[in-house]
Formats: structure tokens, sequence, C-alpha cells
């Protein structure tokens, strides 16, 4: 489905200009939950895989695949599974595009490391023509965007889903949101990793400081297609 003339949503990622926009893989998050005690099994790097193989058996090779932020979990540490499976997943996707991009996200204060190692530079931003791809965990000034020539901004960071209640039944199932930040458009992607589900964007705090009033923006739920569920206002 277009969320937007010559943006595709694909899986849990974006398709435009020959490049694949993922977001907030989160590596290690399954270990950093067992250091504080929550015993989770260690899934998520092969469901990660598994997701990504899927993918690529109906795609081209890329010419950029990015990955807007948090790319990792951990703030302030990297740690074992961080560094072999982020290698690996880098090795991975740099396999199936001419480039690979890092946008640096909040937990990637160190992430430096890993992609050194790959020879990759983690870069603040990346712009496609009038794309403009950030984290979203901060603004990005107005006269930069002018400057630019940006029509379009692509964040990460809300991990944005909705909950569906039937009954005593309910299910949370991760979602885009299209709507705008000032007259700029805007497009919030979902959180790629499979340990967490995300944040109702029904019910919780909005995270990102691009998403100001977030009933006027427009929910597309990605179950086993794309369902455009319209205006969140008319979902409360």
């Amino acid at each position: 489905m277009e969320i937007q003339k010559g943006i595709e949503i694909f899986g849990l990622g974006l398709l435009t200009q020959d490049s694949l926009i993922i977001s907030d893989i989160h590596v290690g998050y399954e270990e950093a939950l067992n250091k504080k005690g929550v015993l989770v099994p260690r899934f998520q790097f092969k469901d990660l895989t598994k997701t990504l193989e899927g993918m690529f058996t109906s795609l081209p090779k890329l010419k950029r695949i990015i990955i807007n932020g948090d790319l990792k979990h951990e703030f302030g540490t990297i740690s074992e599974t961080e560094w072999r499976h982020t290698l690996r997943l880098i090795d991975f996707l740099a396999k199936r595009c001419e480039k690979l991009i890092l946008i640096r996200g909040n937990h990637d204060t160190i992430l430096g490391p890993i992609a050194k190692k790959r020879n990759i530079i983690v870069k603040d931003h990346e712009i496609l023509k009038d794309i403009l791809i950030v984290h979203g965990h901060n603004l990005v000034e107005e006269r930069f965007l002018k400057q630019k020539k940006i029509k379009t901004i692509i964040i990460g960071h809300e991990h944005p889903a909705i909950r569906l209640e039937d009954g005593p039944r309910t299910e949370k199932f991760k979602c885009f949101l299209k709507g705008k930040w000032k007259r700029y458009n805007l497009i919030v992607l979902p959180a790629f990793t499979p340990v967490q589900e995300g944040s109702d964007v029904l019910q919780e705090n909005h995270l990102s400081p691009f998403v100001e009033d977030i009933d006027q923006f427009k929910a597309f739920i990605v179950g086993d297609k794309v369902y455009d569920f319209g205006k969140i206002k008319n979902l409360r």
C-alpha cells in the first residue's frame, strides 16, 4: 500500500527510491531484560532474520537499506550479544544492498565501535531528494529543512501500535502513522523488533516531539495486510 505517492509500506518498513527504510531493531533487548531479572527466551535475532529473509525474497537488490535509529538497545555499553548479533545483521543487510546507512537513534550513543568494524559511518540523518530520514527523538531546525527543500520527514522512535478490542479479547498491532509536523508531511515507522509490540497511540503518551496532535494522524495497521484505519480521533 502507498502511504504517500512514491512511498510504499512494505512489511514493517517503507520502500522509496530503491531504498528500504526500517527503524528500532533494538538488538540486545532480551539480554537487557535478563540482566534486570526478567526471564524471556532469546528469540529476537532468529525471528528478525527470518522476517528479513521473507521480505527479501520479493525484492531485488536495493540501492540502499536505511536503519533509522536504535539498531542496538543498551545505552551505555555494548553487550556481548549486541556485538555478535549486530555485526551479523550488518553483514546480512550489506549483501542485499549497494549501501547500508545507519542513522543515529537515542539508543545508539556508542554504536560507533560496531559500525567502525564494518567501515560504516553513523549519520544523524539521510536525505533522499525531498525526504528527510531522521530518528525523531530530537527536532530538526526549520531553517535546515527549508534549505534542503524538504517536503516529507520519516521518523522512528515512537514505536506506534494500536490495541483493538473484541469483547474480552484484545490484541495490539503495530502501525504506521501519517500526519503533519508544521507544514511538512510526517510518516512514523513502527518498531521493527519482534520483541516489543509498541506503544498504544490511543492510550499512551507519545515520545517524539515531532508528534504534536496525534488525533490528527492517520493510522495504517499492519496485520495480514495493511489496513487504513483513518484518523486516530475517530478510533477513540
